[in-house]
């Protein structure tokens, strides 16, 4: 045991930084600190307002909220959550993710769809996607890309189930496809499912459970769990310049972390949990020496991109009362495509589906739209004034009523955010299970005579199956402090 105590930095307050220092505070350490480039906790789990209602800019659901879950379970444990998640039935269903939504469908034509209408592309779309890495269907794939097999797979069933159906209704069929596919981009946050790896997507598990929100906000979380461990354990807008470790066989055991303003502060180990796009971006100058061949591979192999959320408040609703979920349908699309190529003059059709935000209020009823890639990254840089009447026409056309008028919106700009650089990771064309392990591995590699340990990682973009998700996040962040526990503790 080299030190009884030792001196630990964490880089970054998200949620894989919180439970790393959790995890380590609640087993005895105590020279822990957190250096927080931002002035507050949480990174990308993000509550606001819009009106009097909760807006989650960032992380918004616990998926799969069950016993699995450590999210769910300390949220429960916690009392963070309402008594619909806490249902026992609600935790043993297992929809792979895709919950039978109370849906409402409208076409670009100002036409309200009926759910039978639809019910065909939207059965054959989730079937697709409830393959696994062993089903036959994938096994027997040539495609590459999740877009492409979805694509091939879907024109072939579809020849085969609709052929008596008339060519209007096969069209729409096949356009009702692309309104979830462009679902889907949100759901990898990526410009379109042709850049995600076929068997990278389907290496992704899903815990049983019917998703569920924070009636309070998802930043309860971070709260509780900071609660658990002293508040000046944490310095806000302290950003790092360069984590300075060891990959000799020098007596020099120690690691630097430079900060910004030229601090050094000194540390036995260093736990890194900036988001893939800050390292993708920064991983030349945050690391000295730099980082091992095979790990800089990993992080530019591994795909980041941004998924961005448009909230949108009405003085009344137009949607049905029991509606959780508006689809989008553009009678053009039965191509099959998920992206828009005059992002400029088109971005507004990436929008395929708004949630329902709720609770409402009287005068204040909130819808989120999900808009990803870089159709996300384009609408950063509109004015609010242009968002808004984009939104504007949009809704007009969709459901025919031209008086319908948002009071206002808000929108998340995680692209432009100087500490994320987007969303969450997503496994691109060419990634595998190997390069997820190398984003974990800590420096120096296993083998070597220096110190092990010396910088670990953690994030949602280093968990091989749980990648990102808020508890993806947190198992890693446990993950890397359990490293540090069994060395100094057992």
């Amino acid at each position: 045991m080299a030190h009884a105590d030792p001196k630990i930095v964490i880089i970054g307050c998200g949620i894989s930084g919180v439970a790393a220092a959790q995890r380590l505070h609640k087993s005895g350490f105590r020279h822990i600190q957190i250096l927080e480039a931002t002035d507050r906790s949480g990174g990308r789990i993000k509550s606001g307002r819009l009106g009097n209602n909760i807006t989650e800019i960032g992380a918004c659901y616990i998926h799969g909220p069950s016993e699995e879950n450590p999210v769910f379970c300390l949220a429960r444990d916690y009392g963070l959550l309402g008594p619909e998640a806490l249902n026992p039935e609600n935790q043993i269903i297992d929809y792979n993710e895709y919950p039978p939504y109370i849906s409402n469908w409208l076409s670009s034509s100002g036409e309200r769809l009926s759910l039978e209408c639809v019910s065909p592309a939207v059965e054959l779309f989730h079937e697709l996607l409830d393959n696994d890495l062993e089903s036959e269907n994938l096994m027997n794939s040539s495609c590459a890309s999740v877009g492409h097999f979805i694509r091939s797979e879907a024109q072939t069933l579809a020849a085969e189930r609709w052929k008596d159906k008339d060519e209007n209704t096969r069209k729409l069929l096949l356009s009702a496809i692309s309104t979830m596919m462009k679902a889907e981009c949100c759901s990898s946050a990526t410009y379109s499912m042709d850049d995600i790896d076929l068997r990278g997507f389907y290496a992704y598990k899903s815990l049983p459970g019917v998703d569920c929100t924070f009636p309070r906000g998802f930043d309860g979380l971070i709260e509780k769990l900071m609660s658990e461990f002293p508040s000046d354990l944490v310095k806000y807008n302290w950003p790092v310049r360069c984590v300075h470790w060891n990959d000799t066989e020098s007596a020099i055991n120690t690691v630097i972390v430079e900060c910004e303003d030229g601090e050094k502060i000194s540390a036995d180990h260093v736990v890194v949990t900036v988001p893939l796009g800050y390292l993708k971006k920064h991983h030349s100058t945050l690391f000295c020496p730099p980082l091992p061949a095979h790990k800089l591979k990993s992080i530019e192999k591994l795909g980041f991109g941004t998924c961005n959320k448009i909230f949108v408040e009405f003085e009344s609703p137009w949607w049905d009362a029991d509606c959780e979920v508006i689809y989008l349908l553009w009678k053009d699309e039965e191509s099959l495509s998920d992206h828009i190529l005059d992002i400029r003059k088109s971005w507004i059709k990436k929008i395929s589906t708004f949630t329902v935000i709720t609770p409402s209020e009287r005068g204040s009823h909130v819808l989120c739209g999900w808009i990803s890639g870089l159709e996300a990254e384009h609408i950063e840089t509109l004015p609010e004034q242009e968002v808004s009447r984009s939104i504007t026409e949009l809704v007009r056309t969709f459901t025919g009523n031209p008086d319908i008028t948002p009071k206002r919106i808000l929108c998340s700009r995680w692209f432009h955010d100087p500490w994320t650089c987007g969303s969450y990771c997503h496994p691109r064309i060419g990634c595998s299970a190997e390069d997820f392990e190398s984003m974990m591995e800590p420096l120096p590699a296993s083998g070597t005579q220096s110190k092990p340990l010396q910088v670990l990682f953690a994030g949602e973009a280093t968990h091989p199956c749980y990648y990102s998700t808020v508890h993806g996040a947190l198992l890693s962040g446990w993950r890397e402090a359990d490293q540090l526990i069994t060395i100094f503790l057992c």
